[in-house]
């Protein structure tokens, strides 16, 4: 009996191996094959020295929503001068006062365009930290094949990298299929409310529909995916919402020599508790299973098995990407405690308390479902719930399969030479997220290389971008908008 048993858990055991072995086996790449896309003879000293020159202008936004005025407009003449070409032959209209929206008419009035964006505003320097930047953070240095600056990264440097592929292509006489449409927001930073919306508003005003719409995102990161070996770029198809809820209690104040049981500050501590150990549920789902099935064929060893066998291993894999908060956060609706106010004095009790929770929401979860969940998990009907002001729901999925998405997927490749494209989730909040309605194909990607090491400098300290990157940016640019308009052109064929 004993060796019969050995024998079937011998061969059952046999049989999962061949399952996960085929499996793994199973699992192609999905990598598009690409010839290297040609190479452009580019003035490096010139371009770098035209963004170093944008990085100069101080162009904050503010959170009360004043604006430096004088700053944008100085950008704008930077913009004139730099790129001549552009302003004699296409179409400016300036919008919600420093926002900035061209166009390019193309030879096909009835191709769908296309719209590319970034944002002309930058965040402020932290006080106090001024003096940890290697090189002063307004001041447009080009050193050490780096262009130093805040706004390199986020994002003068893809707003500068359009306006130079764009340059490019009209000095060559290149006359696009489509339309293009460039939209550049002045306010991203404090919600895109005056810029990106408005810009919205108008292009939907006029019945526009967009083959696909580009905006700042997710990076070609090198390293930080663990057990894959080339670059990854991941190409944002779906950004979550931004669910910040406010929370009130009401209790007697009193003396704290004679507190009663339940006080202001216990219960909602009891509140908070409650939200932070009881988040929404995880799951490898939607876009995070797209993009594992994406790079699992592309893993080494060990990696490759368990992301090619979700059915078997999903748990394990699970359990191991919670533990970091960037892969907890691609799994599931986060819960983040960031603001609470209560008393003025040590022997008071205060007779009111305010919370602030920020819930970041995948596709599916809604700023409904989140006042749902707080209610359900806190069970306290004294706590008041609201909903704050400039919230706004997770973004539609982009398909990935999509002509639109195999474009901007190619183009990656013939650019950035033996990278891996899967689909992503944007984590935070981008001026797209204004222009759903004029796109079922709205993408979150920038050209930028990223080590573990540079991500800190997003929104931090030595922001920078290298001039080779740099480079690859406006390669990138030009042969998109070559591509699009190829792509447009063979379907058209096909119908």
């Amino acid at each position: 009996m004993t060796r019969r048993i050995i024998l079937l858990l011998s061969g059952i055991l046999l049989l999962l191996i061949l399952i996960i072995a085929g499996n793994t086996w199973r699992h192609a790449s999905r990598q598009i094959p690409v010839t290297p896309a040609p190479m452009l003879s580019l003035d490096e000293n010139a371009l770098s020295g035209r963004l170093a020159g944008a990085l100069r202008i101080k162009t904050i936004s503010a959170g009360d929503g004043q604006t430096a005025q004088e700053e944008f407009r100085q950008l704008h003449q930077h913009m004139a001068t730099s790129f001549p070409l552009i302003h004699r032959q296409l179409q400016r209209e300036v919008i919600g006062g420093h926002s900035l929206l061209y166009r390019w008419e193309g030879s096909d009035p009835n191709a769908q365009p296309v719209l590319l964006m970034a944002h002309q505003d930058v965040v402020p320097i932290a006080p106090g930290t001024e003096a940890r930047w290697e090189q002063p953070p307004f001041a447009g240095i080009v050193k050490d094949g780096m262009i130093w600056g805040r706004g390199a990264w986020d994002d003068k440097g893809n707003l500068f990298a359009i306006m130079e592929a764009v340059e490019r292509l009209l000095a060559d006489g290149y006359k696009p299929h489509r339309t293009i449409y460039l939209a550049f927001g002045h306010d991203e930073e404090v919600g895109g409310l005056q810029g990106a919306k408005v810009i919205a508003q108008l292009l939907e005003s006029r019945h526009l529909q967009f083959a696909f719409i580009l905006d700042e995102g997710m990076l070609v990161t090198e390293g930080i995916l663990k057990g894959l070996k080339p670059a990854a770029a991941l190409i944002g198809v779906a950004e979550k919402g931004y669910a910040s809820v406010h929370l009130s209690l009401d209790a007697t104040p009193g003396h704290s020599s004679m507190p009663p049981q339940k006080t202001a500050i216990g219960m909602m501590s009891t509140a908070l508790n409650q939200l932070e150990q009881q988040q929404l549920p995880a799951n490898i789902r939607g876009v995070a299973l797209d993009m594992f099935q994406t790079i699992a064929p592309e893993m080494d060893g060990v990696n490759r098995v368990l992301l090619s066998n979700l059915w078997l291993f999903g748990p394990l894999v699970q359990s191991q990407l919670e533990k970091a908060g960037s892969t907890n956060a691609i799994l599931r609706t986060t819960t983040a405690l960031t603001t609470i106010h209560a008393g003025n004095k040590d022997n008071v009790l205060p007779g009111h308390i305010d919370a602030t929770v920020n819930f970041r929401t995948l596709p599916g979860d809604t700023q409904a479902s989140m006042i749902e969940h707080i209610r359900k998990t806190v069970g306290n009907d004294a706590l008041h719930i609201t909903a704050l002001p400039g919230n706004s729901e997770p973004s539609q999925v982009a398909a990935s399969d999509s002509a639109a998405y195999q474009t901007l997927n190619r183009t990656v490749r013939e650019v950035f030479a033996d990278t891996i494209v899967a689909p992503g989730l944007m984590l935070g909040a981008t001026d797209s997220r204004h222009f759903e309605k004029l796109s079922q194909h709205i993408f979150k990607f920038s050209p930028v290389r990223a080590t573990s090491d540079d991500l800190p400098r997003f929104h931090g300290t030595n922001e920078r971008i290298s001039v080779k990157n740099y480079v690859e940016m406006i390669r990138f640019y030009h042969q998109l908008l070559i591509n699009s308009s190829k792509s447009s052109m063979e379907q058209e064929k096909t119908k």
